[in-house]
């Protein structure tokens, strides 16, 4: 997996680094940097500490503008949802940023590649790269694209969990419960289904590396479905 063209990716970002080795640099997890013997400043570390910095300027003016009434409470909350870790991880999804990451055998082995905590970390570092790269407008470009689009089911999957409750118990006035389905993979690399349940009504599964995580994406699952069938409102 280490002999990598990184041009697939730029192909996917729709950017094209002028020096290389930033993108290369935004790729390396410091466990491929300590197998290769490669100077500490040489991993993704140094430019994710950049790109979170441009990310909440970035995502700060564009919650600033796009929502002119809101408080600074919310407009704070908001931000939150699109740069956690499991809303970054969902973007590097979309990229299928896993499979370009330079990782050391052993962190490979144990399922880095798809772990939320390496992959938003990854998103965030080449944000960084890119600015360093290109300056601040190819990089607000790219997280206008890929990370501040689809907002509102961004903000509905960071509240899935708490959402979901308010609207079963608060509206429905039905319980639920997340049940777990299946659980695969060996014990370093573990793969769990859960599903909302609601008496014999599945309301949605989701799969994931934790079973908070798997739970999240169940119930983001059944807030797409109650909000197809009018039962979830647009908040924004």
């Amino acid at each position: 997996m280490n002999n990598i063209d990184f041009s697939g990716l730029e192909d996917v970002i729709g950017y094209e680094f002028n020096d290389k080795s930033l993108l290369k640099q935004a790729l390396t997890h410091s466990s491929y940097a300590n197998e290769q013997k490669i100077n500490k400043s040489g991993d993704y570390e140094r430019l994710e500490f950049l790109g979170d910095a441009v990310l909440e300027v970035v995502s700060s003016e564009f919650l600033f503008h796009k929502y002119p009434d809101l408080p600074e409470g919310r407009l704070t909350k908001l931000r939150a949802s699109m740069v956690c870790e499991p809303s970054l991880a969902l973007c590097a999804r979309d990229l299928d940023l896993g499979k370009y990451i330079l990782l050391g055998k052993g962190e490979d082995t144990t399922g880095g590649r798809n772990r939320e905590s390496i992959t938003s970390d990854v998103m965030e570092a080449i944000i960084g790269a890119i600015f360093l790269d290109g300056g601040m407008e190819k990089a607000k470009k790219h997280i206008e694209r890929f990370i501040l689009s689809d907002l509102e089911d961004k903000v509905l999957f960071y509240d899935s969990k708490s959402t979901l409750q308010e609207v079963m118990q608060g509206d429905l006035k039905k319980e639920f419960e997340y049940v777990l389905v299946s659980e695969s993979g060996p014990e370093h690399d573990k793969e769990f289904e859960v599903c909302v349940m609601s008496g014999e009504d599945k309301l949605g599964c989701g799969k994931g590396r934790t079973k908070k995580s798997a739970e999240q994406q169940a119930a983001y699952q059944a807030l797409l479905r109650l909000r197809d069938k009018g039962y979830v409102s647009k908040k924004y």
